[in-house]
């Protein structure tokens, strides 16, 4: 995989609803709530303690290359990530590993609302505007039906199903590795 560092931070990405940006220290408490959610935790191993959270989570969190806050009018509702998938991981689309993954969580408020898969198709042709020609990998529990059907909007070929945290895994890819 490129390094993400180069081309961070890029300037904000407005969407028809939607800003993707830089984390602030005004998203702190909506990245509380998303860690804390129990919606939420059903599709990442459970919620994390509320306590914990407000100990734990930076004054600015996510800040780093790869760490996108979905903002909708002027409040961040969501959050985008592209980072390094670990080479320990199963699914890869390269022998050498390091791919892409895009991975989103939005607070339940702004489920079903289409914010998701525009922030998504934003953070993806910002990728590929930034590292042309490279791959970006998805893995979801095969149980999510909603995040399936997603990834298959955005253009995600499924590769292979594997076991990863206690449950059947959907991985997919994007771009010049996915199959024909």
């Amino acid at each position: 995989m490129t390094d993400l560092a180069p081309h961070w931070p890029p300037a904000p990405i407005g969407t028809e609803r939607l800003v993707l940006r830089e984390s602030e220290a005004r998203d702190r408490a909506a990245c509380v709530e998303l860690f804390a959610s129990p919606e939420v935790g059903t599709h990442i191993g459970g919620a994390r303690p509320r306590a914990e959270l407000e100990r734990t989570v930076p004054e600015v969190p996510g800040r780093r290359p790869g760490f996108f806050v979905v903002d909708l009018g002027g409040a961040m509702i969501g959050m985008i990530t592209l980072d390094r998938r670990a080479a320990e991981r199963p699914g890869h689309v390269r022998p050498e590993a390091g791919e892409t993954e895009l991975g989103y969580l939005f607070l339940p408020e702004a489920w079903g609302h289409g914010y998701a898969a525009e922030a998504c198709v934003a953070a993806l042709g910002w990728f590929a505007r930034a590292l042309p020609g490279e791959p970006v990998v998805l893995s979801t529990q095969a149980a999510n039906g909603r995040a399936r059907r997603l990834a298959t909007r955005l253009g995600f070929t499924e590769v292979e199903r594997f076991e990863e945290h206690g449950a059947e895994q959907w991985f997919g890819v994007w771009g010049p590795a996915a199959p024909a």
